[in-house]
């Protein structure tokens, strides 16, 4: 099984972001840290002598904490649950809010992989984001971890942002894999309801100010041919390692491996059952009354469609004869004729035992996804 925890907290929300996170000052992050090791010890009960292969530090921004807390966390997950001496444990960190000295804490608590938040080299385009950080910034903190350490670093970048042109991506790109850092994750920005991105440019009102159409898809191929000619295998649609540092933690999400969320509205999947903490704060902290639990009890076919939605987001793709053992039936009984119209249309393939995307598939992914959701 894997862990998830989660730290809501950041220094400034940025504006395109829609994840659960906010601001907070110290008092309140040192009772949440209070009331989450509170909820390790007691969710741990149940899965003492299970193995944890991997735990991941999300946010927010987790670097936010006094590193000494973020220390007290992980003496609790380490006496709660059984962490494999082999775990991959990352957090992730925003630039500037990193030093020597919380590296040195990070390194004995036992992480071994930071996952940097960079999105961009471009200092115009960090200011339309509303990032706190600079590229110069970035790579203070970058070789920070480096001298402290960290063997295993991965960077964010997001393309297809307000302002931004093929040659400024092709910058960061080549910027960042300068560095050369053991994984690039490369994503598209996505406008989400609620954001201040949303307000103005939702709706068609970010044309001629975020890239269109043509230049989005632009970026996204030279993106997989720039940094496979650099050394990164693409091992999912938006995720780029060196040979054997894809991030362990990910993978097991996409494979269908248990995992445990905990933490303010961490959501978790365990022997089929999927449920989803408290995203109120207020009620987390034991300050109001209201449910700590959402849950869902998932349906045969719902892991069915499941593991195709998110098996297919793998370069290697989905395993037939592991869809068999699992579910008991053939996959192409239970799709009957989807697969091969999906194979005629070239949008994927079937090649020893194994059905994924193509180079075109993976173009299309949502569609070809969305295939198998009945």
């Amino acid at each position: 099984m894997e862990l998830y925890v989660h730290i809501p907290f950041c220094v400034k929300k940025c504006a395109y972001c829609d994840f659960l996170s906010f601001p907070q000052g110290e008092e309140i992050q040192r009772r949440y840290v209070e009331k989450l090791m509170e909820e390790i010890r007691t969710v741990s009960a149940g899965f003492h002598d299970t193995p944890v292969s991997s735990v991941f530090v999300g946010g927010g921004t987790p670097s936010v904490l006094k590193a000494r807390w973020m220390k007290e966390l992980f003496d609790c997950l380490r006496a709660s649950f059984h962490i494999e001496e082999t775990a991959e444990i990352s957090m992730e960190a925003n630039p500037g809010t990193v030093d020597r000295e919380k590296l040195r804490i990070y390194r004995e608590a036992g992480i071994n992989r930071l996952s940097f938040g960079l999105q961009s080299a471009d200092n115009r385009e960090l200011k339309a984001l509303g990032r706190i950080h600079t590229w110069e910034g970035f790579m203070e903190s970058f070789w920070l971890a480096r001298e402290a350490g960290f063997s295993n670093l991965n960077v964010d970048l997001m393309s297809a942002l307000p302002g931004q042109t093929v040659e400024s991506w092709m910058d960061t790109l080549k910027k960042t894999a300068d560095l050369d850092p053991e994984h690039i994750s490369a994503y598209s920005l996505i406008i989400e309801e609620g954001t201040p991105f949303f307000e103005a440019y939702g709706n068609g009102r970010g044309d001629g100010i975020l890239p269109d159409e043509d230049a989005e898809r632009e970026m996204y191929h030279r993106t997989r041919e720039f940094l496979k000619d650099r050394g990164y295998e693409r091992y999912e649609i938006s995720n780029y390692a060196r040979p054997g540092m894809e991030c362990r933690h990910n993978l097991g999400y996409w494979t269908g491996v248990s995992y445990l969320g905990l933490g303010l509205g961490a959501s978790s999947y365990v022997n089929g059952c999927r449920f989803c903490n408290e995203r109120d704060l207020g009620i987390y902290l034991g300050e109001k009354p209201g449910k700590r639990l959402e849950q869902e009890i998932l349906t045969k076919k719902d892991m069915e469609e499941e593991f195709f939605y998110v098996g297919l987001r793998l370069v290697q793709g989905v395993s037939l004869k592991e869809f068999e053992e699992r579910f008991g039936e053939r996959a192409q009984d239970v799709y009957p004729g989807l697969m091969e119209r999906l194979e005629k249309e070239g949008a994927a393939v079937l090649s020893d035992g194994r059905f994924r995307l193509t180079d075109y598939g993976m173009d299309v992914s949502n569609y070809v996804m969305a295939e198998f959701l009945q």
